[in-house]
């Protein structure tokens, strides 16, 4: 197996274990804002890593590259700003953080 299947396999796996972790993150997190963080480390980091472990397969295909470079760039843009407007409007709507001090 040439050395850049095996490093473009553990990018990918990598990219796997951020999207489970924020996966489990979104369902065990305690409250909106934690969670919110959570989808979007799984959006950022998780789905960065895959793309770029598929650029890394993709074997000189420029085609193939240029696409998955677009779809990065947009990933990159959208995902941190839809995240903040979620959250700056769960704020201004009055959702309250849970301090972890057990009340509701």
């Amino acid at each position: 197996m040439p050395p850049l299947d095996i490093v473009s396999w553990v990018v990918l796996m990598a990219g796997c274990f951020f999207c489970i972790v924020g996966g489990i993150g979104i369902v065990r997190l305690p409250d909106f804002y934690t969670r919110t963080h959570a989808a979007s480390i799984t959006d950022t980091m998780g789905a960065g890593l895959v793309l770029l472990g598929l650029m890394l397969q993709a074997d000189g295909e420029w085609l193939v590259i240029s696409k998955l470079v677009f779809v990065a760039l947009f990933l990159f843009v959208t995902s941190p700003t839809s995240g903040h407007a979620l959250v700056k409007a769960a704020f201004a709507e009055g959702v309250r953080h849970d301090d972890g001090e057990g009340g509701s």
